[in-house]
């Protein structure tokens, strides 16, 4: 782990910046975990106290992972994907809480989120990192695999059971992070943190508070249409962004590029879809966000959004230079280059 007062940290789509403090220091601290870095920047007295916070955080980080990864046989998450078609499987108060909102999105989204979605990243290649084009029929065949409409969860008895009557393949992608963020969040205040900033893989962000004399932590939102330009720049404070892209996790086969965010439905890879970016009160729900604006048509986002306060989205569309950018909720111009706006919602606005 390395630590210093200040810096300029680029992770991702996301960019953060922030003055040096007048009185407390500002410590960097990182921990690989979820197939990605976690870092947490926090201002502390001292070095050994920022490394005691941070490690209390990146321990129940560690935690989650041990119950949620789909990539752990001897997970949670895994046990219930092999053992829930043969009958419902009790299961732990956190992985029930995290399905339980899983199931919320899918529902909410009209199932634009699912994490049944595993068999779709196997097929078609993600998890070996190679990427292939499967046939029709092999994506038929999946169709009585992918659902989360077949994930049935017992609230009294805290149990898991599947309506296809086999395995499932539950992939905590699009919300696992988030959800580990929200958790690391709850203990850093435990410990008394009033000042820090919380990423995963900088896809995923959360800020406590904010630098000392400062009013929020600056993050800026790179434009995906153009390498080095900030679309949009936002105060956070005691809430969290999320944002999806293809620009990282893709594949090109005959000159057509992949990308690793399905569309449930039609059981490919999303086209036209550059990035979203969602800011919410809570990471697990700006994780799950940040998929389903990527997925769903911009009306359906923006009517969705529009009964949730404190949530705003941005979504990029291309292929460019034929682009758009649609802001749904967000306060000031954003989509100019190098233009500031403050995280508190207004009007939705859209072009």
């Amino acid at each position: 782990m390395t630590c210093f007062a200040a810096f300029a940290l680029t992770l991702g789509q996301v960019f953060v910046a922030a003055q040096t403090p007048p009185a407390a220091t500002r410590f960097h601290l990182s921990h690989a975990a979820m197939g990605t870095e976690f870092t947490i920047d926090l201002y502390a007295k001292d070095q050994s106290t920022a490394e005691q916070q941070a490690n209390v955080a990146f321990d129940e980080i560690d935690r989650l992972e041990d119950l949620l990864s789909n990539y752990r046989p001897s997970s949670e998450l895994s046990r219930i994907s092999r053992d829930a078609g043969n009958g419902p499987v009790v299961t732990d108060p956190e992985t029930f809480q995290f399905l339980e909102r899983s199931l919320f999105w899918s529902q909410r989204s009209s199932g634009a989120f699912d994490i049944t979605v595993g068999p779709l990243l196997r097929v078609w290649g993600f998890y070996q990192h190679g990427g292939r084009v499967p046939l029709d029929t092999e994506l038929k065949s999946l169709r009585d695999s992918i659902g989360s409409e077949k994930i049935t969860l017992d609230e009294e008895h805290r149990s898991v059971s599947f309506k296809n009557h086999h395995a499932m393949d539950l992939d905590p992608g699009s919300i696992g992070k988030g959800f580990a963020v929200d958790a690391a969040v709850r203990l850093l205040r435990e410990a008394g943190v009033q000042s820090a900033l919380i990423s995963a893989g900088g896809s995923t962000l959360y800020a406590i508070g904010a630098p000392p004399g400062e009013s929020g932590w600056i993050v800026k939102v790179e434009d995906p249409r153009s390498t080095g330009i900030t679309a949009a720049t936002v105060l956070l404070k005691d809430t969290s962004l999320s944002s999806g892209a293809c620009t990282q996790k893709f594949f090109i086969k005959d000159g057509h590029r992949y990308c690793h965010i399905f569309n449930p439905q039609t059981l490919r890879p999303m086209e036209g879809v550059l990035q979203s970016t969602v800011i919410s009160p809570s990471a697990t729900d700006s994780d799950a966000l940040s998929t389903v604006v990527f997925v769903l048509p911009p009306e359906a986002s923006r009517q969705l959004l529009t009964s949730m306060p404190n949530t705003e989205a941005l979504l990029f569309r291309g292929p460019t230079p034929v682009s758009d950018c649609i802001a749904i909720n967000w306060q000031g111009q954003p989509c100019s280059p190098n233009h500031s706006s403050s995280k508190s919602p207004s009007q939705e606005k859209g072009n």
